[in-house]
C-alpha cells in the first residue's frame, strides 16, 4: 500500500515537526490556567498519567493511519478502507483544521502586536493592560491586518515545501521556542517571592483535588497533542519506513508536556512574585485564555527590572509556538485539497489561505462568530475525529497491518503484551474517556 511520496530527512526532523504540530498556544495559555484550576502539581501528575496511557496511544494511531496510507489526513481513511463511510471521519479532520486556523490566526495576529508594542517600548508606559487589550480587540481593521500577516508567513513555510518548509522550520524554530522558555524560567524562577509559585507548580497537595480532576486532565492532554484535526495523520504520512512509531509518539509527547511545564515555571513564580493581590492570583490564572497571555501576565512582566526585554522574549515566544502549529495545520489543508483535486501544491496553499484570510475577516469583524469556530471545533470537532480514530484502528483496521507498521516493517519486535495493551487501550479505555470529555464539555 506504499507509494512514492516525500519523507521527512532526518530523525531529528520528524521529531520536530510533528512535536511543533503539538506545541502551541494552549500549551502556554490552557495548561497553566488548568494547571491552577486543579490544584498544581496533582493536576500534572493526573495529566502525565493522561499522557500515557490515552495521549500516546492515539498519536500512535495517527501516525500509523499516515504512514500505513501515505495520503492525507481523508485520503488515507478512503485508502484503508475503501468504499466505507470512514473517508469522512478523515474529511472531519481536515474541516477541523480549517476551522480552528479561522480564529486561531486571529490570535496569532494578537502575538505580533503585542511583539511590536514591547520591542518598541509601548507595553512598558501602559498603565491599564486591561483597556490596552480591549482597543486591539476593538479595531477590527488592526487585528485583520496583523492576521493576514501570520496567514502568509505562515504560507510561505508551506509553499517551501515538506523538507525545506515544514522540517527545517521545525529545526529552526523548536530549539528556539525551548531556549527562550529556558531563559524565561530562570528568570521567573530567580525573583524575588517566587517560591510560592513554584510550591503550588511541583508540590503535590491533595486537598486541591476537584471531582473533576480526571477529566479536566484528559481534555488538556487530548488538545494539546493536537489529536484529532488530522496534523498527526498527515506528519505520518511524511515517516520514513523504519521510523519507530511507538517511540517517536513519546518523544513528541515528552517534549509538549515539557513546553507546558517550562510555560508553568514562567508564569506561575512570576505571578506569586509579582502580584499586588496575591489572594486572587489563583483566580486570575484559572481565568487563563486571551487575558492571562495579554493582560495579567504583561501587566507582570512590567514589573520586572528590564521589563521591555522580558515581554520581548515572552511574546516571541508565543509567536513561535503558535507558528509551528499554525504551519502543522495549514498542511493538513492543503495536502488534501493539492492529492484529492489534483490541484498543485502552490495553488492548493494559496487558494487555503485566502480561505482562511476569509474566516480570519469575520473572526475580526465578530465577537460572537470567533466563539462560534472555538467552541465548534474544541467541544465537538476534536473529541468526535478523536473518537474515531480510536475505534477505526482499534476495531476495524486490520491487525496485520498494525503490527507491521509497529514494527516499522519488521525492523522493530512489539510485545505480545505492548500490542494486547495497546488495542485494548483503543478499543475501550480511549473511547470511554473521549466520550466522557464531551460530555463534560457539553455540560460545561
Amino acid at each position: 500500500m506504499s507509494v512514492k511520496r516525500v519523507t521527512f530527512a532526518s530523525k531529528i526532523g520528524v521529531v520536530a515537526a510533528a512535536a511543533g504540530s503539538a506545541v502551541g498556544l494552549g500549551n502556554i495559555w490552557r495548561f497553566p490556567s488548568q494547571t491552577a484550576d486543579g490544584g498544581g502539581a496533582i493536576f500534572i501528575l493526573v495529566y502525565i498519567g493522561c499522557i500515557l496511557f490515552f495521549g500516546i496511544p492515539l498519536m500512535v494511531s495517527e501516525f500509523l493511519v499516515g504512514r500505513a496510507s501515505r495520503a492525507n489526513a481523508a485520503g488515507a481513511y478512503h485508502k484503508l478502507s475503501p468504499g466505507t463511510p470512514w473517508k469522512w471521519v478523515g474529511r472531519l479532520g481536515v474541516l477541523t483544521g480549517f476551522v480552528i486556523m479561522g480564529f486561531y490566526m486571529v490570535v496569532c495576529g494578537w502575538t505580533l502586536v503585542y511583539l511590536i508594542q514591547s520591542l518598541s517600548g509601548h507595553l512598558s508606559g501602559v498603565t491599564d493592560f486591561a483597556a490596552n487589550f480591549a482597543v486591539l480587540q476593538g479595531d477590527p481593521v488592526k487585528q485583520t491586518v496583523w492576521m493576514i500577516l501570520f496567514t502568509l508567513l505562515t504560507t510561505f513555510f508551506i509553499l517551501s515545501g515538506v523538507k525545506k518548509g515544514i522540517e527545517q522550520s521545525a529545526k529552526i524554530l523548536m530549539p528556539l521556542l525551548f531556549l527562550l522558555l529556558i531563559v524565561l524560567a530562570v528568570r521567573a524562577v530567580t525573583l524575588d517571592g517566587a517560591l510560592p509559585g513554584i510550591n503550588f507548580l511541583l508540590k503535590p497537595d491533595l486537598s486541591h483535588v476537584k471531582s473533576t480532576l480526571f477529566l479536566d486532565a484528559m481534555g488538556q492532554a487530548f488538545f494539546s497533542l493536537s489529536l484529532g484535526m488530522g496534523c498527526m495523520i498527515t506528519y505520518g504520512s511524511y515517516f520514513r519506513d523504519r521510523t519507530p512509531l511507538l517511540k517517536t509518539s513519546v518523544q513528541v509527547a515528552v517534549l509538549d508536556t515539557l513546553v507546558a511545564v517550562l510555560a508553568g515555571m514562567v508564569i506561575f513564580p512570576s505571578a506569586f512574585a509579582l502580584t499586588a493581590h496575591p489572594e486572587t492570583i489563583v483566580s486570575d490564572l484559572v481565568a487563563g485564555g486571551p487575558g492571562l497571555l495579554f493582560i495579567t501576565l504583561p501587566e507582570l512582566f512590567n514589573q520586572m527590572p528590564g521589563s521591555m526585554i522580558w515581554s520581548t522574549l515572552f511574546f516571541c515566544l508565543l509567536a513561535l509556538a503558535a507558528l509551528t502549529s499554525t504551519i502543522s495545520l495549514m498542511e493538513v489543508v492543503t495536502v488534501y485539497i493539492h492529492e484529492e483535486y489534483h490541484i498543485p501544491r502552490r495553488i492548493s496553499a494559496l487558494f487555503v489561505t485566502a480561505g482562511i484570510i476569509i474566516l480570519g475577516v469575520f473572526s475580526s469583524l465578530s465577537a460572537p462568530f470567533f466563539n462560534i469556530l472555538d467552541i465548534a471545533s474544541a467541544k465537538f470537532m476534536l473529541p468526535i475525529g478523536g473518537l474515531f480514530i480510536s475505534l477505526f484502528v482499534g476495531w476495524h483496521l486490520d491487525r496485520r497491518l498494525i503490527f507491521v507498521q509497529l514494527s516499522s516493517g519488521g525492523t522493530l519486535k512489539p510485545g505480545i503484551l505492548f500490542m494486547k495493551t495497546y488495542i485494548f487501550l483503543l478499543r475501550y479505555v480511549a473511547p470511554i474517556a473521549i466520550l466522557a470529555i464531551f460530555i463534560y464539555g457539553l455540560a460545561w
